[in-house]
């Protein structure tokens, strides 16, 4: 099966925003969608892919499933659509709902067709930036932390009226939201719909707003949320909790609220993947002769690290198993030890007597420095 490039299909790069992604998104549709071509079976085909692409760079959790896995992680029965909530091949309002009033722009150019607003209403997902330790990265963690969101009022339970009174339908547009406009030209009788002016598009009007959510049917308030970080966890992996962004309207689903991960750098070690890095300092009698020292490892344990004789500064040294573990579950990263071997900076009379010997037994010629201007010039003179 031929692998499928979802940024290519859009036109974006790999790097892109999510605005640019539904900006890309939007432009192709809107250019490709079968009720401006006619029923034209490649614009139809081209579209189902635009849409398909759209459904995985879209959502955050498939994005970053495609970016790690490609295409294979959603070669199920779905057919990429991660369970068949794709566009399909709706129509222009079906397509756009999600997009606030970027609907707007087809007004007039696609026989006036205007977004409705009388119906149910998905809530806005959102976005929780939580900074973390890379210790508890390590260990996973269970921390609890405060939201604020708009929830469903509960004295109108989200009606927008007061207790007591219902909503009326709108006398002007019927409780359909729209109007309708006819405008005699020199071509004839145009007939345009927009959104109607005396409800707003909502289709119902509110005599006796509700005092506590003041007629908007859902109220800000701030929920603690109980989050379960898994152990392994990254910088900018992020945490899908299904239905606690924004209530919905008129019975519309809530969003979700995604928690995006951002680890603190570490004063001892550097993660790269799941292997650990840092570096650690050995004498020059150490590196010479050899040692057993003890490192510090991420887990908070010392772990002993044999150094072999002869060992030359920079060399790089292997824990297996002592990384990070992955966040999937599938074992764990290695620990990397860079040991940099001391150069003392002053030295005994003794100590400098007993590197000449060594310096003297290894064949070695030295040209001891120290002495000042003055002196190397009457020595040359």
């Amino acid at each position: 099966m031929t692998k499928k490039d979802y940024y290519e299909t859009l036109g974006v790069s790999k790097d892109a925003s999510p605005d640019e992604i539904k900006k890309a998104f939007r432009k192709l549709a809107r250019k490709h969608h079968p009720d401006v071509n006619n029923g034209d079976k490649g614009s139809e085909a081209k579209f189902k892919e635009i849409n398909e692409a759209f459904e995985i760079l879209g959502n955050p959790q498939k994005r970053g499933q495609y970016d790690q896995f490609g295409d294979a992680a959603f070669s199920g029965s779905q057919g990429g659509f991660g369970g068949g909530q794709g566009f399909g091949s709706g129509s222009f309002e079906d397509i756009f709902s999600g997009f606030g009033d970027i609907f707007d722009i087809f007004s007039g150019g696609m026989g006036g067709r205007t977004r409705r607003k009388n119906g149910p209403q998905s809530g806005a997902d959102l976005k929780y930036d939580l900074e973390i330790s890379l210790e508890d990265s390590y260990n996973g963690l269970v921390t609890k932390i405060d939201v604020p969101h708009l929830e469903t009022c509960s004295v109108c339970d989200g009606t927008g009226a007061k207790a007591g009174t219902e909503p009326k339908t709108c006398s002007a547009c019927g409780g359909s939201g729209q109007v309708k406009h006819i405008r005699r030209t020199f071509m004839g009788q145009v007939v345009s719909i927009g959104v109607c002016d005396k409800c707003n598009g909502t289709g119902k009007i509110i005599d006796s707003p509700c005092p506590e959510c003041d007629g908007g049917g859902r109220v800000r308030k701030e929920r603690t949320i109980e989050v379960k970080i898994p152990k392994g966890i990254d910088s900018e992996n992020h945490l899908r909790v299904a239905g606690e962004g924004d209530a919905g309207v008129k019975g519309g689903p809530s969003g979700d609220l995604y928690i995006i991960i951002h680890v603190r750098p570490h004063e001892i070690f550097e993660r790269y993947n799941n292997d650990i890095y840092c570096k650690t300092s050995i004498s020059f009698s150490q590196a010479g002769l050899g040692d057993v020292i003890d490192v510090p490892t991420i887990s908070g344990k010392k772990a002993k690290l044999k150094i072999p004789s002869g060992t030359q500064s920079h060399t790089v040294f292997r824990l297996k198993g002592q990384g990070m573990p992955d966040v999937h579950g599938r074992g764990a990263g290695d620990q990397m030890i860079k040991v940099v071997v001391k150069t003392p900076k002053t030295l005994d009379k003794k100590q400098k007597e007993s590197l000449r010997m060594f310096s003297e037994a290894s064949g070695e010629e030295i040209h001891e420095t120290g002495k000042g201007f003055f002196d190397k010039m009457k020595e040359y003179w």
